[in-house]
C-alpha cells in the first residue's frame, strides 16, 4: 500500500470511495499508468463485502442448509434432521468470512498497484482537486464512488437495536423470535426468508400492492406463494404510520391505504428496508455545481460525466443500477474516460437482475406490462416448472419461466424465472437479448438437459408448440 503523500499535486486521477466501484476505477486508471489517489472513509471495500453481498449471501446459503432437512421427505428412503442452534457462532463465522474477504479483495490489493495511493479521511472538492482529512491535493480528474447507505422511513428512527437496517441486522447479537420487515423490495424479502429459515416468525408490510415491485407481476405473485408457503405473512398496501420500541419490543402501526382500521404489529426487531441513499454529505457537490436528481444521486451521463467538467461518477451514488457489478462496471468506465476523453459508454443493455430467495427471482428486459405500456404489441409465452426436468428430477417444481417477445418478429424483449437456480439461467438470456435472437432462435440454441437453462429453450418452444407434447431434448 503506498503511503501518502509526497507530491499533493503528483496525480492524475483522485477516485473518492474505496468499495467496489472505486477499486474497479483505481486499477483500471493504474492499468493505463496513472498515478491515483484513492480516498476511503470508513472499512475499505464498502458495502458489498462488508454489510451487503457477501455476508447476506452467507447467511442465505446457511438458512438454506437449515431449512434442507424439512424438505428432505421428498425423497423416499432419506432421512436426516438439520437445525439452527448458535447465532453467535454463525454471525462469527460470516464476520470471518467478511475479514477475509476484506483483506484479499481490497487491502492486500493496493500493494499490487503501487501508481495507487491510499488515503482514509472524508474528502472535499475544490475547484482544483480534492481536500482530504486537511490536506489538499490538486487533481486534474475525479472520480467519484461514495456508494450508499439504507434509507430510512420519515419519523422512524433507527436504534439498529431494536429498529435496524440491514447492517445493523447481520450484526444483531441475537435473533430475532419475530421479525417485522418493512418494505418488500429484494433486501427485505431476502433477508426476510433467511430469518424464517433460522426460527424467526416474519411478518412483511409493503406500501405497494405486490411484493417485489420491479419484478413482472407473474413473478412477484409465483414468489409470493411460496414465501408464504414457508410461512410468512405479508400485509400489503399498507401504509407505515409510526415505529414504536419500548421494553425489547417493537411495534409497527399501519393502515390499508385502500382505507380502513388501523393495525398494530408487535414484535421483538424491525427491519426497515426502503431502498438506498446516497452519500453525498460533506463532498461539496453544490459549490461546484455537481447536478444531483430529485433523489439526490449524482446525475451522469452515458460517459459517466457529471454536470462538472472533469468530475465523473460511478456505482450507487448515481442511483443507476443499484448492483455492485454493476457498480463495478461503471467505476472502470468513468475512470477509462477521465483518462481518455470519453471513449466508453455505460452499457445499460441486458442488465440481469437476481434476487437470492429460494426459489431464486432473476430477470433481464422488459416485463409484460413494461412492453405494453411502450406501445408493444407483446406475446408471451410461460412454462411451469413442472415441465421441466430439472425440476422433476429434483422433486422440486416450485416457479415458472416467462418470456416476453415482439408478436410479429418473435424477437425476444425480456426474460423472467422463478427457480431454484434461475440466478446462473438468467446470463443466457441476457446474452440471447443482446444479440437480438427470436424465440425461434432461442428454441433452437443447443443446451445441456437436466439443467434450469433449458426451460429458456422450452419457454422459446412454447410459443409455437406445447412442451407436454415433446419428448425429451427435442428440438
Amino acid at each position: 500500500m503506498s503511503s501518502c503523500c509526497d507530491d499533493p499535486g503528483g496525480f492524475d486521477l483522485a477516485v473518492i470511495g474505496a468499495g467496489s466501484s472505486g477499486f474497479a476505477a483505481a486499477i483500471a486508471a493504474a492499468e493505463e499508468g496513472a498515478r491515483v489517489l484513492l480516498v476511503g472513509h470508513g472499512l475499505i471495500g464498502g458495502t458489498c463485502v462488508n454489510v451487503g453481498c457477501v455476508p447476506s449471501k452467507f447467511l442465505i446459503r446457511a438458512a438454506e442448509a437449515a431449512h434442507a432437512g424439512t424438505r428432505a421427505h421428498r425423497f423416499r428412503g432419506i432421512r436426516g434432521h438439520l437445525e439452527f442452534t448458535d447465532w453467535p457462532a454463525l454471525r462469527a463465522q460470516k464476520d470471518a468470512l467478511v475479514a477475509a474477504l476484506r483483506k484479499a479483495k481490497y487491502e492486500d490489493l493496493l500493494g499490487i498497484y503501487p501508481s495507487i495511493t491510499y488515503l482514509e479521511g472524508r474528502a472535499r472538492l475544490t475547484p482544483a482537486g480534492v481536500d482530504v482529512a486537511g490536506r489538499s491535493f490538486a487533481v486534474p480528474r475525479i472520480v467519484i464512488t461514495t456508494g450508499s447507505r439504507p434509507a430510512t422511513l420519515p419519523g422512524v428512527e433507527i436504534d439498529e437495536q431494536h429498529v435496524l437496517t440491514s447492517d445493523g441486522l447481520l450484526s444483531r447479537d441475537r435473533r430475532p423470535d419475530h421479525l417485522l420487515v418493512i418494505g418488500a423490495g429484494a433486501i427485505g424479502l431476502e433477508l426476510g426468508q433467511t430469518f424464517l429459515r433460522l426460527g424467526a416468525r416474519v411478518t412483511v408490510v409493503e406500501y405497494l400492492e405486490r411484493i417485489l415491485p420491479p419484478a413482472d407481476p407473474d413473478i412477484s405473485s409465483e414468489l409470493k406463494r411460496h414465501l408464504e408457503a414457508e410461512g410468512a405473512e405479508f400485509r400489503l398496501a399498507h401504509r407505515v404510520q409510526a415505529v414504536h420500541a419500548r421494553d425489547g419490543r417493537v411495534e409497527v402501526v399501519a393502515t390499508p391505504r385502500t382505507g380502513g382500521r388501523e393495525k398494530r404489529i408487535v414484535g421483538d426487531a424491525v427491519l426497515v428496508a426502503v431502498g438506498r441513499q446516497p452519500n453525498t454529505e460533506g463532498l461539496g457537490l453544490e459549490e461546484l455545481g455537481v447536478r444531483r436528481d430529485e433523489r439526490g444521486f449524482i446525475a451522469t451521463d452515458a460517459y459517466m460525466r457529471t454536470s462538472r467538467e472533469g468530475i465523473y461518477a460511478a456505482g450507487d451514488v448515481t442511483g443507476r443500477h443499484m448492483y455492485v457489478y454493476m457498480a463495478a462496471h461503471g467505476g472502470r468506465i468513468a475512470a477509462l474516460n477521465a483518462l481518455r476523453g470519453d471513449v466508453e459508454t455505460y452499457d445499460e443493455t441486458a442488465v440481469p437482475h437476481v434476487v437470492f430467495t429460494d426459489p431464486q427471482v432473476a430477470w433481464v428486459g422488459l416485463g409484460e406490462p413494461e412492453a405494453r405500456g411502450q406501445g408493444i404489441d407483446a406475446r408471451v409465452s410461460r412454462l411451469p416448472l413442472d415441465q421441466l426436468p430439472r425440476a422433476l428430477a429434483a422433486l422440486d417444481t416450485r416457479g415458472l419461466i416467462k418470456l416476453v417477445a415482439d408478436a410479429e418478429s418473435l424477437r425476444l424483449l425480456g426474460a423472467h424465472i422463478v427457480a431454484p437456480e434461475g440466478a446462473d439461467a438468467v446470463q443466457t438470456a441476457a446474452l440471447a437479448l443482446r444479440r437480438g435472437m427470436t424465440a425461434g432462435e432461442l428454441a433452437r440454441t443447443i443446451v445441456p438437459y437436466l439443467t434450469t437453462v433449458e426451460g429458456l429453450k422450452l419457454a422459446a418452444q412454447a410459443f409455437e408448440k406445447d412442451p407436454a407434447k415433446l419428448s425429451c431434448c427435442a428440438g
